[in-house]
């Protein structure tokens, strides 16, 4: 059973339609990479299928046992949430806020699942550093971790690297393929790095003319068979 389903999913904004009758099925294990050019819907159905986005038609339906809160979803940064005063181990532990409920203060478990997420993000020296202080790359493992406080089943990324360097961004996104192989959890990200965010994805979304989804492999294999046709043109 999938964990996220999409049925004729049709969604815009500002009065145009930017994505008409889609169909997707993300299954546990899924590393799913979404491509597109700016203005193509990327984020529009990312904040969709977590329920932040109205649909114009069509269902969004979440099963495998997976809740809207068992979604981490690690957004773009705007220019303030980079320069937000509070310390690595405050945000990780943000993380939890979703299972506080009218609970004051975060229990053993949780304070022992904020201490293993910074170790796996190689962040726990970093725990009382203030977040505006650091790089670009440490900031996006803080955010990171505090997806995995909020959830072990599924990530969404909106676009993880965006101001990164290339070797920051490989850190990153062999980071995510850890989680992936070894842990099982389903990845669902956008991303403009075609080259880098394809290495570790199962299967692939793309947006636009033509629209393309299916398995990595498949979608390789289409863009062979485009440029072939280039060339012999």
């Amino acid at each position: 059973m999938a964990q996220i389903s999409c049925n004729g999913l049709s969604l815009g904004y500002e009065g145009t339609l930017v994505i008409e009758g889609l169909d997707l099925q993300i299954s546990q294990g899924d590393y799913l990479c979404i491509l597109g050019e700016n203005g193509a819907g990327k984020s529009t159905l990312m904040k969709a299928m977590l329920g932040l986005h109205p649909r114009t038609s069509g269902t969004v339906t979440l099963g495998d046992g997976v809740r809207a809160k068992d979604i981490g979803y690690l957004t773009q940064q705007s220019d303030i949430q980079r320069d937000f005063p509070a310390s690595v181990a405050e945000i990780v532990r943000s993380g939890c806020q979703s299972r506080l409920g009218w609970r004051p203060f975060y229990n053993r478990q949780e304070l022992a699942q904020v201490a293993t997420a910074m170790e796996r993000m190689g962040i726990a020296h970093l725990a009382k550093r203030c977040y505006r202080q650091l790089s670009g790359g440490q900031q996006q493992r803080v955010l990171l971790a505090r997806a995995l406080c909020a959830t072990q089943k599924v990530l969404f990324l909106d676009e993880p690297v965006t101001g990164l360097d290339p070797e920051v961004s490989r850190e990153f996104y062999q980071l995510l393929s850890t989680l992936h192989r070894q842990e099982g959890v389903t990845i669902v990200m956008i991303s403009h790095d075609v080259e880098g965010a394809l290495n570790g994805a199962t299967h692939v979304l793309s947006i636009g003319q033509p629209s393309f989804y299916g398995t990595k492999a498949d979608y390789l294999k289409t863009l062979a068979a485009d440029k072939g046709g280039e060339t012999d043109g």
